[in-house]
């Protein structure tokens, strides 16, 4: 990001242009500042390992809405992280929650009792019990909805917003891309407000979203090499020096063994993994596993090896989740600087398309 002292002076034109452009980013972004209760529309994804409390309270301090990745958390320890939190920001911010969690009424009773205003239900669709206790507590409830008819069951369950992410994301994915999820869905849900995840790494985008109706977006793979952030080093520079196309899902090798597909970075883990699933199917092929032995054998390859990228720094064997939004990551920022940056952008969009609106002679009249 350019230095404010190195930047051209702004004319006075140019002041009031942007000026106007930005009043018009707070309109199209509203309603989700207005349901977030922040200055920007812009939430954190919430990414295992990535997301705490240091990089969450930044998000939220620069003026966005941090997400805490509660994961495999226990309550005793989701507890202390939203206590960390409070102690790092006074601003709103929100705790995503796994939907399959074995405790994971426990996890909703803890963001109740900490009066954390927003949860986020993530993994498989919720149910009615989990709706109706965060509901009962007086907290705004977020699912993710990867069809429009899923989004509309959510909204009747007692959603009070819906966040459609697309394949490119990182981390787990579905199968469909986030401009088509986009398309499918947000001229025919105007209930609740939308937020756009998925591939989002800068402000045209963000203004494009918006335009088609979304009340705001989500982003995690811009946030992962924000100075605030605890990952390690290592995992940083993986991120800076990858482009869009090392980002890729996971690969199923026979249908027999379901793989949930995942969105990393290709490393030499991604290669054991193929090679494990053909050992592992070679013995089932000659009866020395069951079906159910094997898929676990197949399940198990990762485990652990998210935190071994994320904390250890083994980014040759350890599971490097990114979006295809990788490629937009440059350098290590603060996050106030990465959020700047993307509104800029945004505003720069709008005074464009309004100069390119404007015919030649009216803007030498203006200027003159």
């Amino acid at each position: 990001m350019t230095p404010v002292a190195e930047r051209p002076a702004i004319s006075e034109t140019d002041g009031l242009a942007r000026a106007a452009a930005r009043r018009r980013l707070d309109a199209l972004w509203k309603r989700g500042r207005e349901f977030l209760g922040t200055e920007l529309a812009i939430m954190g994804g919430a990414m295992t390992w990535v997301s705490e409390r240091h990089l969450v309270a930044a998000i939220s301090n620069g003026g966005g809405f941090g997400v805490i990745a509660c994961g495999s958390m226990n309550p005793r320890q989701l507890d202390a992280e939203i206590a960390g939190t409070l102690a790092l920001t006074s601003k709103p911010f929100g705790v995503n929650l796994i939907t399959l969690h074995p405790q994971l009424a426990e996890l909703i009773d803890v963001c109740l009792e900490r009066r954390v205003g927003h949860v986020v239900l993530a993994g498989a669709l919720p149910n009615g019990g989990s709706i109706a206790r965060i509901k009962a507590g007086g907290t705004k409830l977020l699912c993710f909805a990867p069809a429009l008819s899923i989004a509309k069951k959510l909204v009747r369950m007692g959603a009070d917003a819906i966040v459609i992410e697309g394949m490119e994301a990182g981390g787990h994915i579905g199968p469909v891309s986030t401009g088509v999820l986009a398309q499918e869905i947000l001229p025919h849900l105007r209930e609740v407000p939308v937020f756009v995840a998925g591939g989002i790494g800068r402000g045209e985008a963000i203004v494009s979203y918006l335009e088609m109706g979304a009340s705001g977006v989500q982003l995690g793979t811009r946030f992962v090499c924000a100075h605030e952030s605890i990952a390690h080093p290592r995992f940083k520079q993986a991120f800076i020096r990858a482009g869009a196309r090392d980002a890729v899902p996971s690969v199923q090798l026979d249908p027999r063994f379901p793989v949930i597909p995942v969105r990393a970075l290709a490393n030499q883990g991604t290669q054991r993994f193929l090679e494990t699933q053909r050992q592992v199917i070679e013995r089932f092929n000659r009866g020395e596993l069951s079906q159910k032995e094997a898929q676990l054998e197949i399940e198990h390859f990762w485990a652990g090896a998210l935190r071994r990228a994320v904390i250890e720094g083994d980014v040759e064997s350890g599971s490097v989740m990114a979006g295809q939004s990788v490629g937009m990551v440059r350098s290590e920022q603060s996050t106030k600087e990465i959020l700047d940056e993307l509104v800029g952008q945004a505003v720069d969009a709008l005074v464009a398309r309004d100069a390119a609106a404007v015919p030649e002679g009216e803007r030498v009249r203006a200027e003159g």
